[in-house]
């Protein structure tokens, strides 16, 4: 009887051992293949990795700009801002073009680099214009009257999807705070204008600090606005304007590169043909509102961008930050 136990159970584990055995080999085939196309699939990634790297270090050849200084313009004692450079970012192209599994020039992710001088660091100056390597225009609209051209004005502007600056002047915006704050809905940067349209070269210190300071109070009180712009009425300024700006008002001072002298009532016409043949990267044109402006603006904006220019804020002129 021992003996038949004996035998039954020296089957049953041959038995379980034939069993293990038939089925161990197709495991740790399973387990090598595993691993084997883990090695495989890293292997394909670095060398597509090393592919794309090497594409692109072709490919930023010609596209990479060093950055360009601010500097002084004696000719205007002006500041001329500087323009950020651009360099390939290899590794963030590397990753975007893996992720799309795709991979173009059009693909690769740049970073920009600011230059070593700014406008700044030239000392307290006034500002004519942007950095001629920057293709942005601004059409700015000072305010002191002509509300019956400025529903016109701003539906040409969005018509072509512009925001531009408004300078304000203080007494105007104190009695007609509807319309200044339809301009702010609009989305349109809000500048100082100071407030009673004043030869700011003649004023003595307190009288420049109230003139800017009483329109920084009514633009804020009207509109939660802090502006960081001024433009002196009629252009009229010296060092201590723009000083008084900037300390304390935290202010630059603005001019312009070209003047469509609307305010003489010119045609239209002699408009469009005066600022087209005058427009170009980082200019700055002053308008007013008033019906050589209204008629114009649409086809004035039509053309900046046929030149190839992008019609912006005074703000986004004069930075040195690239165009998205």
């Amino acid at each position: 009887m021992i003996g038949k136990q004996s035998r039954l159970w020296f089957t049953i584990g041959c038995a379980a051992l034939l069993v293990l055995m038939l089925n161990y080999q197709p495991i740790q085939h399973y387990i090598s293949v595993v691993k084997n196309k883990q090695v495989v699939t890293a292997d394909s990634t670095l060398d597509e990795r090393a592919r794309l790297v090497s594409l692109i270090e072709k490919w930023k050849e010609g596209r990479e700009e060093l950055p360009v200084d601010a500097v002084f313009d004696k000719d205007w004692n002006s500041a001329v801002p500087g323009y950020n450079g651009r360099i390939v970012d290899v590794e963030a192209s590397v990753n975007k073009m893996l992720a799309a599994g795709a991979a173009n020039p059009g693909m690769m992710v740049y970073k920009e680099i600011t230059p070593a001088v700014s406008h700044d660091q030239l000392g307290v100056l006034p500002i004519y214009r942007g950095n001629p390597k920057k293709p942005a225009i601004s059409f700015m609209i000072n305010v002191a009257w002509g509300n019956e051209y400025l529903d016109s004005m701003l539906d040409t502007l969005d018509k072509h999807k512009v925001k531009t600056t408004f300078f304000l002047d203080g007494s105007w915006v104190k009695r007609y705070p509807e319309e200044a704050k339809k301009i702010a809905a609009r989305g349109h940067e809000i500048g100082n204008h100071a407030y009673s349209h004043p030869d700011m070269k003649t004023l003595g210190v307190q009288r420049i600090h109230q003139e800017i300071n009483r329109t920084q109070e009514v633009i804020y009180n009207t509109l939660g606005i802090k502006p960081t712009l001024f433009a002196p009425p009629s252009g009229s300024f010296n060092q201590r304007v723009v000083q008084i700006a900037k300390s304390p008002f935290e202010m630059q001072t603005i001019m312009w590169t070209a003047d469509t002298v609307d305010w003489q009532k010119p045609s239209p016409a002699y408009v469009i043909k005066k600022i087209s043949r005058l427009m170009g990267n980082g200019v700055l044109v002053l308008m007013h509102p008033t019906a050589a402006s209204e008629a114009s603006l649409d086809q004035l904006l039509t053309i900046a961008k046929q030149k190839g220019l992008v019609p912006t804020t005074v703000s986004e002129v004069i930075s040195s930050a690239r165009l998205p």
